[in-house]
């Protein structure tokens, strides 16, 4: 869902994020991330004077739309990152950004914590709200291995047996594709042992499939800000701070998905992030039925969906 922004407003949250980027040096990479979020989240032509920090009076304009000043403050956390490393300076730009605007998430107390050098309490919260994100209801632990692993003690024969058929369909549908890609990876399929959950594998990779997003460490991290864009269930708590943290800060907050430093790609983040918000339907919501769309033609699965190249 695409939160409508004037012109003015959109400007003030590109400053926004600016202003995060000069409480250090603005790098190339500063620039690239704000530029695509001008083109690709706000439609806007290339505009050098976004480059500055917001007025307060363009501050105030966005507090009085609590979704508008999330937005600002969720793009501006982006930016705190882009540079691949922890910067208490641009941390706490965040967190006087969200004091300003009057936004009290959770993502914002994990800044806060991150700025604190409370790494694993902020990690453990995110781990959390990851798990709530997927499964739509409150959890008590941050260990992940159960939920994702469930097929180690209890193998599904049946439901690994479903997946497998998929390989048979016609070349043209998405089972077949999403059979295809299993294989090219080399991953187990659900209800085999060593699989994971199907409640996360099969929307997690369906949005690698139909996305077009590999498994390399900057594929996944675009796919989890598509994700986010997406489900927007604890989006940043539970989607973006996690891999971007895993992925481009070299964090691991489980041993499943491992970490790898420099994989956000500053232009393709933002476009992830557009083409996760034109989508009509979230793969992650209960309601997506995939086992009926794998007998579908992809590129019809695509046209119905919402997914945009």
């Amino acid at each position: 869902m695409h939160i409508h922004a004037t012109h003015d407003q959109a400007r003030a949250i590109l400053k926004a994020m600016y202003s995060v980027a000069a409480a250090g040096a603005v790098t190339d990479a500063d620039r690239a991330s704000i530029n695509a979020a001008m083109h690709y989240i706000f439609r806007l032509n290339p505009d050098p004077s976004v480059m500055r920090v917001p007025s307060p009076a363009e501050l105030q304009a966005l507090a009085a739309s609590p979704a508008l000043a999330n937005e600002a403050v969720s793009f501006a956390t982006v930016m705190a990152f882009v540079d691949g490393t922890l910067d208490d300076m641009k941390l706490n730009t965040v967190l006087g950004l969200a004091a300003k605007l009057g936004v009290k998430k959770d993502y914002v107390d994990d800044i806060a914590k991150l700025a604190q050098g409370r790494l694993r309490d902020a990690t453990a919260h995110m781990v959390r709200a990851n798990l709530e994100s997927i499964t739509g209801h409150p959890v008590a632990t941050d260990d992940e291995m159960p939920f994702l692993l469930p097929y180690k003690d209890k193998p599904d024969p049946a439901l690994a047996a479903r997946f497998h058929a998929l390989a048979d369909l016609p070349a043209d549908t998405f089972g077949y594709t999403f059979a295809t890609f299993y294989k090219a990876n080399k991953y187990a399929f659900p209800g085999e042992p060593t699989a994971l959950n199907f409640a996360f594998a099969a929307p997690h990779d369906s949005s690698h499939t139909l996305a077009g997003y590999d498994t390399t460490p900057r594929g996944e991290l675009l796919v989890s800000t598509f994700t986010a864009a997406m489900h927007r269930k604890r989006a940043m708590a539970g989607h973006v701070l996690p891999v971007i943290l895993s992925w481009h800060l070299g964090i691991a907050l489980n041993e499943v998905a491992g970490a790898a430093k420099g994989a956000l790609d500053p232009t393709e983040f933002w476009h992830a992030w557009a083409r996760g918000e034109a989508m009509k339907v979230d793969l992650f919501d209960p309601s997506w039925d995939f086992w009926a769309a794998t007998r579908e033609p992809i590129a019809a699965v695509r046209s119905r969906i919402g997914m945009t190249a």
